[in-house]
């Protein structure tokens, strides 16, 4: 893994947030967009080097709208950018953890994305991301 490429970030009501996070960071988002496949809307705002992705669920059943409902607002995951997401996929399964999927979606901000299960990495979501070339 090459670094953190984003935090994301699960809230209610994105338009709100995201004049809470313009705000906070002196800058607004340079990126808005829907990710059908994982039935959310998010915003992108640069921090450095790393981004911050906020997420607003689509409907009530979505994973964010679930997540909302049994923790509330926060940190929802960590993602960490790769050179070769197949190869971490694998890599990542045969030290035990608990890969979600057999093969990458495509995610938000161009990029191929597959999760691990929180029950193997200490309760953390993380997403694995990789550019769409």
């Amino acid at each position: 893994m090459k670094k953190i490429e984003h935090l994301g970030i699960a809230v209610k009501n994105l338009e709100n947030s995201n004049a809470l996070f313009e705000k906070l960071l002196g800058e607004g988002p340079y990126k808005e967009e829907k990710v059908a496949s994982e039935g959310v809307k998010t915003s992108f705002f640069k921090n450095g080097p790393t981004k911050i992705e906020l997420l607003e669920s689509l409907n009530e059943e979505g994973p964010i709208a679930k997540f909302l409902k049994s923790k509330g607002e926060g940190i929802h995951h960590v993602a960490f950018e790769v050179d070769d997401i197949y190869a971490e996929m694998e890599r990542l399964k045969q030290e035990g953890f608990q890969v979600l999927g057999d093969r990458p979606k495509k995610g938000a901000d161009n990029k191929w994305v597959v999760f691990v299960h929180p029950k193997s990495t200490n309760g953390v979501l993380i997403e694995l991301c990789q550019e769409i070339e």
